[in-house]
């Protein structure tokens, strides 16, 4: 978890409350943080969940003036979009591209001059030289409305060709449209002069035109086939789509069949009451849910009727204080109405609060199984940190054992080195003889009280050997008294949860 304090396992064991404070305090921080990391993205799903299946009035009334917004720039674009008023009666092929613009715009009534780019070199040129150059300028506006009174001359206006018989401009501006508009407008004489003609049946022309027509019904018959099969495609490959969400449904639902299966097969006696309080409110909340689906349903269907209703009344006339009186009537339970509907989101926002809730303790709150797991990992943590620590300390008495063997074999050897060097010099005449075995015997006294104090050092370590085998029997003893204890708490705890779930049961 990248706890920046370390922790042993023995100063768990042995409550070093000064180094377990900071894990705790560290522990305990980091739990909020993911709570407010969690509540935080819980309340942005809801948010986006609400608005995927909802909609504001705000929103609703904001889509309402967006679609009359659009009909009405719309018709404004129609009303007032450019329209033609002049048609030239023969084409501009020769002239270069400004006389076709400057031609061109002069066709929907706007009048400008085009400026061309020697020109207005020439003229800031021309600018230089003062009165002359203003001149030249204006001889070249003069130019300019000539060529747009020749062009104009070479146009017709569109209105005055309206209602008027077919003239020789006509003709021409017929003969220099496009081809396909020549075809269009061929076939539609053909058509309309065969129709006024009115041949009798048995004639080569009937014929034709029977010939012609059934042609033509079998093109829109084939147009239709074609439509037919491309929808036939659109709806197979609907039909494939759907096809694979349901079978992604499908194993969802077994998804879902198997987690509940696993949910059963875990609820145990200390948990069965909370999660049957928890399904209680999941079906509380599934069916609030479902009656203010039905609620909604039932007020659009109001809405639909009343507006219907309204709009009766206004087409009939004005209306009238019986009228009055129910429009506020209406109202007033309208708002009662979206009041209630309030309250009812808040109830359901409360509850799926208290399902969270719940889940979170029953998250927290360990069980048995895991609690005793842990204790037997404690246990095996401690019996290893113990059988360490008694390793230690044997070699430490090891250690100290051979270091004072090794001292007292130490003076041995100098002993007999001493004795053995002063041994010679010692026979060598009765006094120096003497003053060695006087020497000797005080060796031997040095060895012998040596002796009797180490004697009376093992008795003592004897006597705590057996002081500390009593306590550590006694030690045992209460063990296997807390042991039993344990498991007594145990079974009386799960007596406990028994009569409390019958309880339970009565009482509902």
């Amino acid at each position: 978890m990248k706890c920046p304090y370390r922790i042993e396992p023995h100063q768990i064991q042995g409550m070093d409350f000064i180094h377990i404070y900071p894990v705790v305090q560290w522990l305990v921080k980091r739990a909020i943080a993911t709570r407010e990391e969690m509540g935080d993205f819980n309340r942005l799903f809801a948010v986006s969940q609400f608005n995927k299946h909802n909609k504001l009035p705000e929103d609703e009334r904001f889509q309402a003036n967006k679609l009359t917004s659009m009909t009405n720039l719309q018709n404004i674009k129609r009303t007032y979009g450019p329209r033609r008023k002049y048609r030239r009666l023969q084409p501009l092929s020769d002239a270069d591209e400004e006389i076709r613009v400057q031609s061109t715009l002069l066709e929907y009534g706007r009048r400008h001059a085009v400026s061309r780019h020697g020109d207005s070199e020439t003229q800031s040129k021309q600018s230089e030289d003062g009165s002359a150059g203003m001149t030249e300028v204006k001889v070249d506006t003069a130019k300019e409305e000539q060529r747009i009174k020749e062009l104009m001359g070479s146009m017709t206006s569109t209105e005055s060709q309206l209602g008027s018989s077919v003239t020789a401009s006509k003709v021409g501006s017929m003969v220099f449209m496009q081809s396909e508009e020549i075809k269009k407008a061929s076939e539609e004489y053909v058509q309309k002069q065969a129709e006024q003609t009115a041949e009798k049946p048995g004639t080569v022309q009937h014929h034709r035109k029977l010939v012609a027509t059934l042609q033509k019904q079998v093109e829109e018959r084939r147009n239709k086939q074609e439509v037919l099969e491309v929808q036939y495609k659109e709806k197979k490959e609907d039909y494939t789509v759907i096809k694979s969400e349901l079978d992604a449904l499908e194993s969802l639902d077994e998804q879902i069949t198997q987690e509940m299966n696993k949910i059963e097969e875990l609820e145990n006696g200390e948990n069965k009451i909370v999660l049957d309080k928890l399904r209680e409110l999941v079906a509380v909340n599934d069916s609030i849910k479902e009656k203010e689906k039905q609620y909604k349903q039932k007020c659009k269907e109001e809405l639909a009727e009343l507006q219907k209703e309204l709009e009766q009344m206004e087409v009939a006339g004005g209306e009238s204080e019986e009228d009055k009186e129910r429009n506020s009537q209406i109202e007033t339970q309208y708002n009662a109405d979206k009041s209630k509907m309030h309250k009812m989101r808040l109830a359901i926002a409360k509850k799926n609060r208290e399902i969270s809730s719940l889940q979170r303790r029953i998250d927290e709150v360990p069980s048995r199984a895991e609690l005793s797991q842990y204790q037997r990992r404690f246990i095996e943590l401690y019996n290893q940190v113990g059988a360490t620590h008694k390793e230690t300390k044997q070699f430490y008495t090891l250690y100290n054992t051979l270091e004072k063997s090794k001292s007292f074999l130490d003076r041995e050897v100098n002993l007999l080195n001493s004795i053995y060097d002063t041994f010679s010099a010692g026979m060598s005449s009765d006094a120096n003889k003497d003053q060695f075995l006087k020497q000797f015997e005080q060796i031997v006294d040095g060895v012998k009280a040596n002796k009797a104090k180490l004697e009376k050092q093992r008795e003592v370590e004897k006597m705590k050997r057996d002081a500390l085998n009593d306590q550590y029997l006694d030690l045992l003893e209460k063990k296997r008294l807390y042991f039993k204890t344990v498991k007594d708490l145990k079974e009386e705890l799960r007596r406990n949860e028994i009569l409390m779930a019958k309880m339970a049961e009565k009482e509902s």
